[in-house]
């Protein structure tokens, strides 16, 4: 062996060490910390567990130093009963009833547009609504694959996968593994500074009640946040989706090699494209879609927002499961619309203790978290849809004035 292969390859077992060892000393907090959070995100922790195994190396003595020491055990151990009781009522159970009814409604969508275009022209009128029903059957795939994304449709995690992938490739043209990167962080650490990438503003909003006074005393002004709420109508949520997001998942699919994902998503332009280049050509169709993209961001950021922005946002604080995701997201009150709407992220307090519950339970599930938080103090916040909206802009004024008294005055 050459004497600079063998350093390569002595740096590599390092690096490989180094990264194990992260993995050790997280996966020995797993009866405690992550406990609730393992389980929460796999369909089969039996099976996933077998890959932790040789990873253990043993456990923290009762006298070292440990993020649980502060935490009720009593909440954490009663929360796990409640999920015990939530399996044994047939909760994470899905209906697939009522995903193919979901699933066909969309494709019913893409049809109906089809047949409008072809029957009635494309006047502006007709543009207009043809886009309007290509925006609810985009908005409403985008609930759709994060069904299959959270592993909540079938028993078996590849299907969910498979599905995952036609579901967000081929009907919304984006990827499945940027969704999971992304997303799961976010489900993991909620609303929490350097952890969750919804809250990671690149600098244009400051956000929460921390963040605001830090950039204010450090003289940080990279906009001027006291308008934030203003100016969040015109960067936010009309360029999210057409913007922002398709350079990251483009960029992304490229950069990481995500080949199936690229194939999945160049199927969806390839069919689109071939569906109204006859009508609006080239020109015309990529302005159609922009547009259908434009109005979807705001359907998006709207529902997306108004469970997250007006609830803490904060460095980590080591609480228990339940407690992190209730302080960081709030529930819409239930409705047919409301359900619809937001492809029931109006039950977001639920779905975030249970990711991987069917969407259609949330409802049976609800008044025994209300119960549990109400036990323990814990607040859990519902409210209408149109004051969530509302209180996204509130809480955007609220922290850009914090930001400006702490930029003047401290």
């Amino acid at each position: 062996m050459w004497k600079g292969e063998g350093v390569q390859k002595r740096k590599r077992m390092t690096q490989r060490v180094e990264s194990n060892s992260l993995l050790l000393n997280l996966t020995c907090l797993l009866p405690f910390s992550l406990q609730d959070a393992f389980q929460a995100f796999h369909i089969n922790p039996t099976l996933v567990q077998k890959f932790l195994k040789p990873l253990l190396i043993g456990e923290l003595a009762p006298g070292e130093p440990s993020q649980d020491r502060d935490k009720n055990s009593q909440l954490v151990e009663d929360f796990r009963t409640l999920r015990k009781t939530a399996e044994e009522m047939n909760l994470f159970r899905a209906s697939p009833l009522f995903f193919s009814l979901y699933l066909g409604h969309i494709i019913a969508l893409e049809v109906l547009a089809w047949l409008m275009v072809s029957y009635c022209g494309t006047g502006w009128i007709t543009t207009l609504i043809l886009a309007c029903i290509l925006t609810t059957s985009q908005a409403q795939a985008g609930w759709l694959q994060h069904d299959f994304g959270h592993l909540s449709v079938f028993k078996k995690s590849s299907w969910n996968h498979i599905v995952h992938k036609f579901v967000i490739g081929h009907l919304k043209g984006a990827s499945a593994n940027w969704w999971n990167h992304r997303h799961f962080q976010h489900h993991a650490k909620p609303n929490i500074f350097k952890k969750d990438p919804d809250v990671n503003m690149l600098h244009i909003f400051v956000l929460g009640d921390t963040q605001p006074v830090e950039y204010g005393k450090k003289k940080l002004k990279y906009l001027p946040y006291n308008h934030q709420h203003e100016y969040f109508f015109l960067i936010f949520p009309p360029l999210l989706i057409p913007v922002y997001f398709q350079i990251q998942i483009i960029s992304t699919m490229i950069r990481r090699r995500f080949w199936a994902d690229l194939a999945w998503a160049i199927s969806y332009y390839m069919r689109y494209f071939i569906t109204y280049i006859p009508f609006y050509g080239v020109l015309g169709s990529l302005c159609l879609l922009t547009f259908v993209r434009f109005l979807e961001s705001h359907w998006f950021v709207w529902v997306t927002q108004m469970n997250h922005i007006p609830m803490e946002i904060d460095s980590e604080k080591h609480r228990d499961w339940l407690s992190s995701q209730v302080a960081a997201t709030c529930n819409i009150e239930q409705s047919f619309f409301n359900d619809w709407f937001t492809g029931h992220l109006n039950f977001q307090i639920e779905h975030h203790l249970f990711p991987t519950m069917p969407r259609h339970n949330f409802w049976k599930v609800k008044p025994l978290v209300k119960s549990l938080c109400a036990k323990y103090g814990v607040q859990y916040e519902e409210k209408p849809l149109g004051k969530a909206f509302v209180d996204i802009v509130g809480s955007l004024k609220k922290s850009g004035d914090l930001w400006l008294d702490a930029y003047l005055h401290k």
